[in-house]
């Protein structure tokens, strides 16, 4: 069993709370759109979240097109990409928290200095930047360490594609079998087992009466082990490295 060298966080409910606050901006961009092209379909911030969780705007874009059959020109495409980007950095400036609990793991995390800590996240690295700066998670997350499959790629991509996890393994010069990830969505959950990195997976943002289902989910994506609260995560981690799972 090899030692585990890297810890791969994802950021969006599971560093900060923060899917929320930008399925509400994306909504309200996603129904603009939609009008100018009247197209009927009306989205909430939780519509869009029981659709799209775990995909970033680019790839909801897309499938939106797939099935409402929306035309959006690859021109207006990058454009509702740059204003969604803003749309939801400003929410997340007013109003982001870090997720319970998580920031205690980091600093024990910090202080053992045992690990390579990164982010790997589908959202754009300008948004995860933000949002970690915002609630002061930026001190754990040193140097360039931190992924984006909309902007660290030359070709942007979304999970579950396995794209961003193989970059950010590339980059920091570890292998999978020597990282460990930790994700709360099924997209997220699938792009990290695709890369051949065991998974932690996380349900502690989602409503209680959601929970036994998410973690139905999760496992089923492929996590090895599921954690309800921060505070298991040294449990978690611990069942991995000493090979139980």
């Amino acid at each position: 069993m090899p030692e585990i060298k890297a810890l791969l966080f994802d950021c969006d409910n599971t560093l900060v709370l923060s899917e929320e606050l930008a399925f509400e901006a994306c909504a309200d961009l996603i129904n603009k759109i939609c009008a100018e092209r009247n197209v009927t379909v009306q989205f909430t911030g939780e519509t869009l979240i029981q659709e799209f969780v775990g995909q970033n705007f680019r790839g909801m874009l897309l499938t939106l097109q797939k099935t409402h059959g929306i035309d959006i020109s690859p021109e207006d495409l990058e454009k509702y990409v740059l204003q969604e980007e803003d749309a939801v950095i400003a929410k997340l400036k007013a109003a982001l928290r870090p997720c319970p609990g998580v920031d205690e793991q980091l600093e024990a995390l910090q202080r053992a200095g045992k690990y390579q800590l990164a982010v790997v996240s589908s959202s754009a690295l300008r948004r995860v930047r933000a949002s970690i700066e915002k609630v002061g998670q930026d001190r754990f997350f040193q140097g360039d360490v931190v992924f984006s499959a909309a902007t660290s790629l030359d070709k942007p991509t979304s999970k579950p594609d396995p794209a961003i996890y193989l970059h950010a393994l590339q980059k920091l010069g570890k292998s999978a079998d020597e990282s460990v990830a930790v994700e709360d969505s099924k997209s997220g959950t699938l792009s990290a087992t695709r890369a051949g990195i065991k998974t932690i997976g996380y349900v502690g943002p989602y409503a209680d009466s959601k929970k036994d289902e998410m973690e139905k989910v999760l496992r089923d994506a492929g996590a090895v082990v599921i954690m309800r609260d921060w505070s298991e995560f040294p449990a978690a981690l611990a069942k991995i490295e000493s090979g139980e799972v």
